[in-house]
């Protein structure tokens, strides 16, 4: 029997070439050959936890830039968010690779609140739009709801974040920045003299600047000016976006504090040290080597800039890939994609960052580049119950810890405060 904790699972999904186009709508061409794998676990529902609420009888609207986060239409807006704004096509490889499939869907119970209760009971009792757990190169199970099917791009929100932190570590390894102790403004001169210009990379990656930023999500909060700046597209976007935020609160590096837009500056950071968008160097450097087998998306901002912060859209396959990857500390099947070294640094307590540490950083988990997790153990975190995660119990020294990795990926739609829009 597997157990899983019952805040498991969330909507999956969880968090990107110069010239800006509109998204396309998703073909069935875009999957590419050979097709998703066959078998038992591939499972669709059209409806779900209060159904009639999210749209069902109206076919799951999509919404429009001043409805995609309230009802109805947060699950058509949050599978097709490159259709409301602006995206840059991250394009798929030419031959997707293959991904194996269980012969059985696992059994899956878990507690909560005396009773034990099963993958079936989870889902009807949560909003997930989507649901996929794999280990090594196999899916165990996939599952989706509310008429979303394997074929939709769900939108990442923060879990895109360490999709950053992993490109960074490319770009050091390639020799394009030099050091995760330069400044900020060692690559973007727009920013030389401000609060954000004079923190370093790694200050940046473990959100503890030290500069002031209000992330509440209430509509009128920091992150909802950077919305609007961003992916909303109602600002002017570029570096102007971040330099409103330029008052130092405490000593960098001494003090967690979650903030989108120190993601947002390591993005003017990436593209500046490599010469090209990110959704280009993520194309060229992960998705494409990985084999996604669907063109992603990532949302752009008026300056032509990814909204890094947020904001990649893919099928929920692809987002498994690029879990397994994580979970092979970077290895992609014989191919070393991104530094192991970086991921182990990326996703480790260290004894002179108590300020990361979990209990400190927040009440549960701890905090790396870009990353939740502990010890090894960790989970890209995004709005509405986004969750990618790897687990790696290790059950003794002849077992490798990437075989006892799975990847979970679930996504689940609710609703919060937002950013005003017109």
């Amino acid at each position: 029997m597997t157990s899983f904790h019952a805040s498991l699972v969330i909507a999956c999904i969880v968090a990107v070439s110069f010239v800006g186009c509109s998204s396309p709508p998703l073909r069935s061409s875009e999957a590419g050959a050979p097709g998703p794998p066959a078998g038992p676990g591939r499972r669709f529902a059209a409806g779900g936890r209060d159904a009639r609420e999210y749209g069902a009888d109206v076919g799951y609207p999509i919404g429009d830039q001043s409805t995609y986060f309230s009802l109805p239409f947060l699950v058509g807006a949050q599978s097709h968010l490159d259709q409301v704004f602006e995206g840059r096509i991250v394009r798929r490889a030419s031959t997707p690779s293959p991904l194996g499939r269980a012969a059985a869907e696992p059994v899956i119970r878990f507690e909560h609140d005396g009773q034990t209760l099963t993958l079936d009971d989870y889902l009807a009792r949560h909003p997930t739009t989507g649901l996929l757990i794999a280990r090594g190169d196999t899916i165990l199970l996939e599952r989706y709801q509310y008429a979303r099917n394997d074929r939709h791009r769900f939108t990442s929100w923060s879990m895109a974040k360490p999709v950053i932190a992993m490109l960074i570590g490319i770009a050091i390894a390639e020799g394009r920045i030099q050091s995760v102790d330069d400044r900020a403004e060692a690559y973007v001169p727009a920013l030389v003299g401000t609060e954000y210009g004079r923190t370093s990379i790694r200050h940046l990656l473990q959100m503890s600047s030290g500069v002031r930023f209000r992330e509440e999500y209430t509509g009128e909060d920091d992150a909802s000016l950077l919305a609007r700046d961003t992916f909303l597209r109602l600002g002017k976007g570029g570096v102007e976006a971040v330099k409103r935020f330029n008052e130092r609160v405490a000593p960098a590096g001494t003090r967690f504090s979650y903030a989108s837009v120190e993601t947002q500056v390591l993005g003017f950071v990436l593209t500046s040290a490599v010469g090209r968008s990110a959704s280009e160097y993520l194309e060229q450097k992960i998705w494409q080597p990985i084999g996604a087998e669907a063109d992603a998306t990532w949302l752009i901002d008026r300056s032509g800039q990814e909204a890094t912060l947020c904001c990649l859209n893919a099928v929920l396959r692809d987002y498994a890939r690029l879990g397994l990857l994580l979970a092979h500390d970077g290895n992609w099947r014989g191919r070393q994609i991104i530094p192991a070294a970086w991921v182990r640094d990326a996703t480790s307590r260290h004894p002179d960052q108590r300020h990361l540490w979990p209990g400190t950083a927040t009440p549960f988990l701890g905090y790396g580049y870009q990353t939740c997790g502990e010890a090894r153990r960790f989970a890209f975190l995004g709005i509405h119950g986004q969750s990618k995660r790897r687990s790696m119990t290790i059950l003794g020294p002849s077992r490798s810890r990437r075989t006892n990795s799975p990847v979970v990926f679930s996504r689940n739609v609710r609703t919060r405060p937002l950013p005003k829009t017109p």
